[in-house]
């Protein structure tokens, strides 16, 4: 069986003149190394394909795979992460993760809100402002936590996201909306623990792994998972095991959001407490680092004893039973 490899390799972008914080969402070559790695270990037939302009030079040529392991971000667009899976459903070639509609969906912040409350899943109360005058429109009471719509990696998250008067929501907003051009989400701020739950499978076969709690050390920025503090974990930022009470609840309520939104094969989803202690869904990853050591979802499943080949293998076998469902006639048994 052989699988080809999709992603957005960091040092590209970079030589290309991109920014350090414009390229953190793309991944580093040691990723890439170690999921084609453990993929041949676990015995698959790996090829590197690369960004969604290799994989159309490739499909031109002809080039076909019986599964795709896409971890592509993209690089423009609100629509960015959708590309690759358009692409791959255009041409009947299966692929890991999640859907271009719910990876459309889960980007765009204020959107993947609205669908989650309307499940009943807990999540702050919030607003989107696209222009300046919509800043001075905010009717919530402080503190307030501010935010690009479409971002990830903590980028344009700071310790001047948590604003406590109008001025600051001003001068915040109009940083944000300056820099990335792209609405801001404005959402009460939870002031309790903070868990990150990873999920593997999709639909009624999704099960929570885990919750992990993420605690700033004194040198981090501080009340906020922020892009410096994520982009130097390793020095800032414990990730510790948490299985009481509200971890548990947190499982339930990641869970919940996984399914409902129609997320697939493995992901994350980000809550925090409110001051009731009650965990609100902050945002939902589809498409989770896999980097080994430096990644959340890789980091909280070696926590709850799941091997770094195991992770990989259960989201192919995720993937590959959808992709039989499709296409019976297509059956290659893969090692469980």
């Amino acid at each position: 069986m052989k699988i080809g490899i999709t992603y957005d390799l960091r040092d590209d972008y970079l030589a290309e003149g991109y920014s350090e914080e414009e390229t953190a969402e793309f991944d580093r070559p040691e990723t890439i190394h170690a999921l084609e790695r453990t993929l041949g270990d676990l015995g698959f037939a790996t090829d590197r394909i690369g960004n969604i302009h290799r994989l159309t030079e490739r499909l031109a040529r002809g080039d076909r795979w019986n599964l795709v392991f896409n971890i592509a971000e993209g690089m423009r667009g609100m629509g960015r992460e959708a590309q690759v899976p358009c692409l791959l459903d255009a041409y009947d070639i299966p692929y890991t993760f999640s859907d271009p509609l719910v990876l459309s969906l889960t980007l765009h912040k204020g959107m993947c809100k609205q669908v989650v409350r309307s499940l009943g899943v807990p999540t702050p109360d919030f607003c989107v402002a696209e222009t300046e005058a919509d800043l001075a429109k905010v009717n919530l009471p402080f503190p307030l936590f501010m935010k690009p719509i479409g971002e990830g990696t903590g980028k344009g998250v700071d310790p001047t996201s948590k604003v406590c008067a109008p001025q600051e929501l001003l001068a915040t907003g109009r940083r944000l909306l300056a820099q990335f051009n792209q609405p801001v989400l404005i959402e009460t701020f939870l002031p309790g623990r903070e868990f990150t739950v990873g999920i593997l499978g999709t639909g009624e076969a999704a099960r929570a792994v885990g919750a992990m709690e993420i605690h700033l050390n004194a040198e981090a920025e501080n009340d906020v998972y922020s892009y410096k503090n994520k982009e130097y974990c390793e020095e800032l930022v414990v990730y510790r095991w948490a299985d009481d009470e509200m971890a548990k609840q947190s499982q339930k309520i990641a869970l919940q959001a996984w399914r409902g939104l129609g997320c697939r094969d493995g992901g994350r989803v980000d809550l925090r407490a409110d001051p009731n202690g009650v965990p609100n869904f902050m945002e939902i990853n589809p498409l989770a680092g896999l980097h080994p050591e430096h990644s959340d979802l890789p980091i909280l499943c070696t926590k709850a004893g799941i091997s770094y080949k195991q992770l990989i293998g259960t989201i192919v076998q995720s993937a590959w039973k959808r992709a039989l469902a499709a296409h019976p006639a297509n059956h290659i048994e893969i090692a469980s």
